[in-house]
């Protein structure tokens, strides 16, 4: 015989932290992808700014094709601005969790 307090019962439990896999266990590998993806970051972040610039500062580009580009290129510094500081500190640091509201923040 089923209870209706039987089906009230839920899970309780609750993920806080969740454990990243790393790209390499080696400290060595670890400092050297932390450099390499730290000049791709700030290279994307550079050519996405100089772009933005360049079309606000030049009249001649102030067209909807143009327009578009900007778009794309502020939603590139958004995404990335989201997921690479974590990669970055991830490496930096050895730390391998991430709480769950900063892997929802990052989805």
């Amino acid at each position: 015989v089923i209870s209706i307090r039987d089906i009230d019962m839920k899970n309780q439990s609750t993920a806080m932290e969740f454990t990243l896999v790393s790209l390499s266990s080696s400290l060595e590998l670890q400092t050297l992808l932390f450099w390499v993806f730290t000049f791709i970051y700030a290279t994307a972040l550079a050519g996405n700014f100089l772009l933005i610039f360049t079309i606000c500062s030049c009249r001649k580009l102030h067209t909807p094709m143009y327009f578009l580009l900007i778009n794309l290129s502020l939603v590139n510094v958004f995404s990335i601005s989201v997921t690479t500081p974590k990669l970055l500190q991830t490496l930096w640091t050895h730390t391998k969790t991430i709480s769950f509201y900063g892997c929802i923040t990052q989805v």
